[in-house]
């Protein structure tokens, strides 16, 4: 049963100007419920998002959003009907009826939870979300594809074409099985693994035990190791400092060289600090943990290496396939799914497990950089890849890192605060105040105790207490700050801009005007002009 929820004007003006994309999809009541089957359903096979259902758009040039909901829940019917019929209520969805005094009838608010297994929309074909788009999964190759993205279906129990010696004779094998307790022998250990079927050895036994596994599973599990001398956005050919070089061998061996060599390359390189040359260094622990994370939870159906990029003020680590299941970028601290099932239980069996805390991996790592004082590694998801950027930055201040995190967020409670600012509640009460003194911030009316919550201050659109609740699309910008917004304001009225100009127009630092850069490029906001470089390199929109 969908419940009522009463908004205010602020909250209702949030909701018109929800920009179609890759997480949030907005649509008039008249859209037939199958054909919204077809987003919910790309958002379940995709990373999730919201479908607000009761916003048109006005037929000018303008393209305004305007709330137009139902008139009341039983209007709904025939849309609630559909969704529950192939969307139950519960974990993966959720709805509610959006209310707001100042305009007419309730939207409709759908909540789709990135789900587990292959969503099919009321047509009984499955879709996925790809920016604005939601793309039909059509032929078998397709939806295998998918199966492997999900985790449905994990490469790893695929049969190779290698002899079995390939593994029962190995030396790695051999080494492996000194230590099981009780001594086993390899061929019937192998078949009781699963790791050897029809007198093949599986994908995962080649990774874990084959001496040379990239000779019988060549460009899919192998590691590239690059140095870039530049802090852009992208790295290129001249900024190399030398050849990629490649990290092979079986799974446990790859990770160990993988992380020597990437400590080894970042500690003997030097950059220019206050007036002299400073070590740049990270934690061991985060090094080894986001390493062997990308390794045994790769898509090895994927025909490509995990890629380690050394910057001057970075290192990004690129893992083949999507985050699989249910896992997002925002639960994955919290949430346990191995897409390679045997490869993570058998790896933790060897001496010295490079994967030792199953499932506290990430949270290892993020925890040593916050020892450190550097701050947390950032996780994005590209079209076939997650990349994790482990930036040498210092942990911003309590109001800093608040700002920052409501970039991205509506709101933000104490408890949200605590764990993005690093400070204790009785700190908090002192940094709230603060910031609401120095109008940065307000407190969201009606909330209180431990619910209260604040928001940003934004007087472009409120006047007084009262909200503008129609906006346009072109000035609705998408939630990226307002380091992007300053930005993209330039570009409306220069056609380029270089990293000096974007500090200057957006008032912060190099080290956080690169940084919004990285993430413009990602988000499809803009990209690097071709054949620009280090301090001359320029932006443009997409």
């Amino acid at each position: 049963m969908a419940t009522i929820e009463k908004i205010n004007e602020s909250q209702a003006n949030h909701v018109i100007a929800t920009q179609e994309g890759q997480f949030a999809d907005v649509k008039a009541i008249e859209i037939t419920p199958g054909k919204l089957t077809r987003t919910i359903s790309a958002f379940a096979n995709s990373d999730g998002g919201e479908l607000y259902i009761g916003i048109s758009e006005s037929e000018d040039t303008a393209k305004t959003h305007f709330w137009r909901g139902f008139l009341d829940p039983e209007a709904a019917n025939a849309h609630l009907n559909t969704f529950e019929q192939y969307f139950p209520l519960g974990v993966d969805y959720q709805y509610e009826f959006l209310q707001c005094d100042a305009v007419p009838g309730l939207v409709l608010h759908v909540t789709v939870n990135k789900t587990q297994g292959i969503v099919q929309a009321s047509n009984g074909t499955p879709y996925i979300r790809r920016g604005a788009q939601n793309l039909p999964v059509m032929g078998n190759e397709a939806l295998r594809r998918l199966e492997f993205s999900k985790g449905v279906v994990s490469f790893e129990s695929y049969v190779t074409d290698a002899p079995a010696e390939t593994v029962i004779a190995s030396p790695v094998l051999a080494a492996f099985l000194t230590e099981m307790v009780p001594t086993a022998h390899a061929e019937p250990w192998l078949r009781k693994q699963r790791l050897l079927r029809d007198g093949r050895p599986t994908v995962a036994g080649v990774l874990l035990f084959a001496e040379e596994p990239q000779a019988i599973l060549p460009k899919r599990c192998g590691i590239k190791v690059y140095r870039y001398k530049t802090r852009d956005a992208d790295g290129f050919r001249d900024a190399l400092a030398f050849d990629p070089k490649t990290v092979e061998g079986c799974l446990i061996d790859q990770i160990k060289e993988a992380v020597r060599l990437t400590t080894e390359i970042t500690e003997r390189s030097p950059q220019l600090g206050e007036g002299s040359l400073e070590e740049f260094k990270y934690p061991n622990e985060t090094l080894h943990e986001i390493i062997t994370n990308a390794v045994i939870h790769r898509d090895y159906s994927i025909a490509d290496d995990v890629h380690i990029r050394i910057f001057d003020n970075r290192i990004e680590v690129k893992s083949p396939g999507r985050l699989p299941a249910h896992i997002t970028a925002n639960n994955i601290l919290n949430e346990r799914f191995a897409r390679n099932g045997a490869v993570v239980r058998l790896l933790n069996k060897f001496p010295n497990a490079p994967n030792k805390d199953v499932g506290e991996g990430l949270k290892t790592a993020f925890a040593a950089m916050y020892n450190f004082g550097l701050k947390a590694p950032g996780i994005t998801e590209e079209e076939n890849a997650v990349v994790v950027i482990i930036n040498h930055e210092p942990l911003a201040s309590p109001e800093e890192a608040i700002m920052e995190y409501l970039e991205t967020h509506d709101t933000i409670k104490t408890q949200e605060a605590r764990e993005v600012a690093h400070v204790r509640d009785n700190q908090l009460v002192s940094v709230f105040a603060r910031m609401v003194r120095k109008r940065l911030i307000e407190k969201v009316p009606e909330t209180r105790t431990r619910g209260t919550a604040y928001r940003k201050l934004n007087p472009q659109t409120t006047e007084g207490d009262k909200a503008v609740v129609s906006i346009s699309k072109p000035e609705a910008l998408a939630s990226m700050g307002y380091m992007a917004d300053a930005i993209m304001k330039y570009l409306e009225t220069h056609g380029t801009i270089k990293n000096a100009d974007a500090r200057e127009v957006a008032g912060v630092q190099p080290h956080r005007m690169q940084a919004a850069f990285q993430l413009m490029v990602r988000k499809g906001l803009i990209e690097k002009v071709p054949g620009t470089r280090t301090r001359g390199t320029e932006y443009r929109k997409l």
